[in-house]
Parts: C-alpha cells; structure tokens; sequence
C-alpha cells in the first residue's frame, strides 16, 4: 500500500506519498470509532488514508468545477456542500452545512473578540454523529 507513486501535476512532479493525509491522523480519527483496545494494522491505516485522500480529491475537484464555472478561484464552504450534493453525498452535505454555520458564527465572534488571541475551535461532534449515523444506514 505504501509503494512510491510518481504523479505528473501540472505545476511539476510529487511523490505518491505527498498527497497522502497523515498516518498518524488517519489511524486517530479511526482508534476514535472503535472500542477502547482494539488495535488497527498498519495495512487498515494505510488503506483509509488513500481513500480518505482519494476522498478528499474527488470532492475537492467537483468544487473546484462549481468555482470555474463561477469564474472564482477560490473554493469555498458553499462549494463543498454543492459538490456533496452533487456527487449523491447528501448527508456529508447536510452536516458539512451545521459545520459551515458554527464556523461562522465563532469567526464573528472571534473578530468581535480578536483581542484575547484564542485558538480556533470548534464542537463538531454533532455533525460527526449525523455523517456516521447517515454512513451506516445508507447502503451504496
């Protein structure tokens, strides 16, 4: 799973393992579904990071297409939630909107308090229960 891949981009060449996520945050984010003590392989941690990164890419590329169509350059919140929908992932499009909202509501806030100098951080447990509520009924 780990073997270099040599990608051609437009702006030069990256090594295969450049676009990955992580390793070590792909295997926390999955300890953190599963019950205390049990254990993950490294092949299982390998395999979610290419699909979380191949995830990433195949969302990102259909928002990017909404912004060229749009004549804009830069991706936004509301081009992802349109990609999910778009893509059929209407439930990553649902909490991805709940996040989008708390985001800017504590990005006011922050610039209404920018003085204390606090680190951004947001509770998104809610949106994460309804993406992993949503994932195992929906069948594909």
């Amino acid at each position: 799973m780990a073997e270099s891949i040599h990608i051609n981009s437009g702006q030069g060449s990256m090594n295969g393992q450049d676009h990955l996520l992580p390793i070590a945050n792909v295997g926390k984010i999955m300890k953190q579904a599963l019950p205390q003590g049990a254990k993950i392989s490294k092949e299982a941690k390998e395999t979610m990071q290419e699909c979380a990164s191949e995830f990433i890419a195949f969302v990102t590329a259909e928002a990017s297409e909404k912004c060229r169509e749009g004549k804009r350059k830069t991706i936004n919140g509301e081009d992802v939630i349109c990609a999910f929908k778009t893509l059929g992932l209407d439930h990553y499009a649902d909490a991805m909107q709940g996040y989008l909202y708390k985001y800017r509501e504590h990005v006011e806030k922050s610039e209404v308090e920018r003085h204390h100098n606090k680190s951004l951080q947001i509770d998104i447990t809610d949106e994460l229960s309804t993406v992993r509520r949503g994932s195992t009924s929906d069948k594909y």
